[in-house]
């Protein structure tokens, strides 16, 4: 299993908490982003940078994902693709993307895209606060703990 992450919108935060998780594991973890980032030096972390353009970096996660790998991301059409290809999605909040709950995800965001189409101010997602860290560092280890052999 490896850890593929969408770095263009992960928190800081949360890269914080899956570099740790990388080295405590020893699980291969690699972003993925259409800028330049730094990472800390580890033979368990990786980047790769993408060319600038829409969904090029999850063109890219998809195309270089396994089964049974983890993504992280908050992009529900990639975590619905990630599943399809028989892979797991978790987002920065701590919410594990499954077959039964990412098509419920898929209809809302299409509601919510509609919504901002006609006008209507749907406004954003609140700041991650001390309980998704907390919410996804304790999904992180439960998923982790589960997964490897």
């Amino acid at each position: 299993m490896k850890i593929w992450v969408d770095a263009d919108a992960c928190p800081g935060v949360i890269k914080e908490i899956l570099f740790r998780a990388a080295e405590r594991t020893k699980i291969q973890t690699t972003l993925i982003a259409n800028h330049p980032m730094r990472i800390p030096l580890s033979e368990y972390i990786a980047f790769y940078q993408v060319l600038p353009g829409f969904d090029v970096a999850d063109s890219e996660i998809v195309k270089r994902l396994t089964v049974g790998d983890l993504v992280i991301t908050a992009d529900i059409p990639l975590a619905a693709e990630v599943i399809e290809k028989g892979g797991h999605a978790l987002n920065p909040r701590g919410e594990l993307y499954t077959t039964d709950n990412i098509r419920a995800r898929l209809s809302m965001r299409d509601f919510m895209d509609s919504l901002r189409a006609s006008g209507v101010d749907t406004g954003g997602p609140p700041a991650l606060n001390q309980n998704d860290r907390k919410a996804f560092a304790d999904t992180l280890d439960r998923f982790l703990a589960k997964n490897i052999s």
